[in-house]
């Protein structure tokens, strides 16, 4: 361990903070986080959280919806420009206008959007929760946003509803292709094909596994087979090398690398830590509508 990481671990007992990292995030900072999850259950461990301080290594949205969840608490976003595109894509105006459009559909928001989007929606998901969420709602036809290509495995999950899908997406996984999982498998012919459904349907019809990042290590951490190809984040394969090393895993493209999610660097954390800085701060009217979205996924669950 090194020294930076030892001063974060004494910090964070000092200042009753808890250290929340995505998947994603490089492994010197997963090493140093109190929990290491997805979307989902870095919500739930945001709203369940005791400590006065939660420290987000992750992307602006995932510490709006810490804050949304935990609103007396201390918000802090070590790095303050780790956005999400995805998240740009929708806006709140966009919502107001499809609920005109369709008024008798629910509104089910991907967790990758802003506080003023999900203050407009009527529940939110993640990947890991997505289906089971579209099926307990009772509205027959559902806007789906922003992600088309989430919105779109869900819809096949549920084929009884009608879905309105936005047009939005994950840059990283969208440009995942069908060649590219054939060229993947051509390299490695017995390994399972695990693939994140923000990934295109000509890409998830082609997996072994459609899932989470969560999910995703589930299944290579249980499965009896030997080889895995994980279309998703690099950060995956890296934590799976870790946990997992008895397994062989290859990433199903180079590029799937989010830029974003590479942002945080363990200096930051500990700049977060001794200055208390980049505190997340939401409008009062964003946090009390936000969290009836939030909190009704949680509670779906």
């Amino acid at each position: 361990m090194t020294g930076i990481q030892e001063r974060i671990l004494s910090l964070k007992h000092e200042k009753n903070a808890v250290i929340l990292a995505h998947f994603y995030q490089t492994m010197d900072i997963q090493k140093i986080a109190d929990h290491v999850g997805d979307s989902f259950e870095l919500a739930c461990r945001a709203q369940a959280a005791d400590e006065s301080t939660i420290i987000l290594c992750g992307v602006r949205f995932m510490a709006e919806s810490a804050k949304i969840l935990n609103p007396d608490k201390k918000v802090l976003l070590p790095a303050p420009d780790a956005g999400c595109p995805m998240a740009d894509m929708v806006t709140a105006e966009d919502i107001v206008r499809l609920k005109k459009q369709y008024p008798d559909a629910a509104v089910m928001c991907y967790v990758n959007s802003s506080a003023d989007v999900k203050a407009e929606c009527d529940i939110c998901c993640t990947s890991s929760s997505a289906v089971k969420i579209a099926r307990s709602l009772s509205e027959k036809r559902i806007i789906f946003v922003p992600d088309q290509n989430l919105g779109a495995y869900v819809a096949s999950q549920v084929p009884d509803k009608e879905f309105i899908l936005y047009q939005g997406f994950c840059p990283i996984h969208h440009h995942v292709s069908a060649s590219d999982v054939t060229a993947a498998k051509t390299v490695h012919p017995e390994a399972r094909v695990l693939i994140h459904p923000e990934c295109r349907s000509e890409v998830v019809k082609l997996a072994d596994y459609v899932g989470s990042t969560s999910g995703i290590i589930d299944y290579v951490k249980n499965s009896a087979d030997r080889e895995f190809i994980i279309g998703t984040e690099m950060g995956v394969v890296e934590r799976l090398k870790r946990i997992a090393p008895e397994k062989n895993v290859y990433l199903l493209a180079t590029r799937l690398v989010c830029p974003n999610m590479k942002k945080t660097r363990i200096s930051d954390v500990l700049n977060s830590l001794e200055n208390d800085v980049y505190e997340i701060t939401l409008p009062e009217y964003a946090i009390k509508g936000a969290f009836k979205c939030l909190d009704r996924m949680v509670k779906v669950q």
